[in-house]
Order: structure tokens, then C-alpha cells, then sequence
């Protein structure tokens, strides 16, 4: 199974491709897609969209994981990323990728075991989990990847429910 993994932000958004086969699970490919602040607000979701998408279809992905909002602090940052989130999940699921979402605290326990862990403990734990020498950078790519994980953790059971 092929899990893309996305931490959504509207200046630059993060994305990362896990592979996993029963037990084993390893990093094929991240990265970001990043936008122009100077175009308009439209016009950077839709291409946060498409080039989401195209990575979708280039590493044949099944399934995708991404960070749901959160806006304790700024409400006014919150709502370009929710319209992110809403432009990235139709345009996954138009072409047949389903999508969940997972909020901060649940990639944290996921990854860390804690809910309490900061963004090195995160980072670290994704290099450890999935056999990597140093810290996937930039940074959004190293959430997506956690993103990942967290969907591996939240769905095992359901994985092997489907082989019996």
C-alpha cells in the first residue's frame, strides 16, 4: 500500500510517499510544493491541488493522510488552509484517492507516543521509523511523512482485518 502524506499549508505545502508491505514500511519520495504570495489566492490553491495530484499519480498512491486543521491561536491564518484542505481533498478524491484526516495530537501519539512532543521529537521519530540518515527537510515534508505513519498506526487492524 502506497500512502501519500500531507501537512497543508498555503505558502508551502508538505508531501511524502510511505510504501508499506505487511510489517515493512519505507520512504519513497518527499518533498513541498510552494506558491507565489504575490498570485492570487485562487490561483495557489488550484495549483496546490494539481501539483498534489500530479505527485499522487506519479507514485501511484492508494491512500492519502492529512493533517487536519488547527487554529487555537489564529483564526485568520486558518481559513486559506481549511480552503487548502477542502481544494486537495476533492481534487484526491476526484480521481479515486480516499482521504483522512488526523488531527496534531493524533500524528504526535501516533509517531512519538505522546501528544506532548515537539516538532524535533516528531522529526526524529520519522527519521528512526523509517530508516533514514538524517532528518527529511525541509520541515513540512518531514510532517507529511509523519502523516503517513499516523495513518499506518490508525488503520493496522483494519489492514488485517481485510486479509481474513
Amino acid at each position: 500500500m502506497r500512502i501519500l502524506g500531507i501537512d497543508p499549508g498555503l505558502a508551502t505545502t508538505g508531501w511524502g510517499v510511505v510504501e508499506k508491505e505487511g510489517q515493512r514500511i519505507w520512504p519513497v519520495s518527499f518533498g513541498v510544493v510552494k506558491t507565489d504570495s504575490k498570485d492570487r489566492l485562487q490561483d495557489r490553491i488550484y495549483t496546490l491541488a494539481e501539483d498534489i495530484a500530479s505527485v499522487a499519480g506519479k507514485y501511484r498512491v492508494d491512500v492519502c493522510s492529512m493533517e487536519d486543521i488547527y487554529f487555537a491561536r489564529n483564526i485568520t491564518s486558518a481559513v486559506p488552509v481549511a480552503k487548502v484542505i477542502g481544494a486537495l481533498t476533492y481534487r484526491l478524491m476526484s480521481i479515486g484517492i480516499p482521504v483522512s484526516y488526523y488531527s496534531p495530537l493524533q500524528i504526535k501519539m501516533a509517531v512519538t507516543g505522546t501528544g506532548t512532543a515537539d516538532k524535533h521529537q516528531i522529526q526524529e521519530m520519522v527519521r528512526l521509523h523509517l530508516h533514514l540518515e538524517k532528518i527529511p527537510r525541509p520541515d513540512h515534508a518531514a510532517d507529511a511523512l509523519a502523516d503517513c505513519l499516523c495513518y499506518i498506526t490508525n488503520n493496522s487492524g483494519d489492514e488485517r482485518l481485510r486479509r481474513n
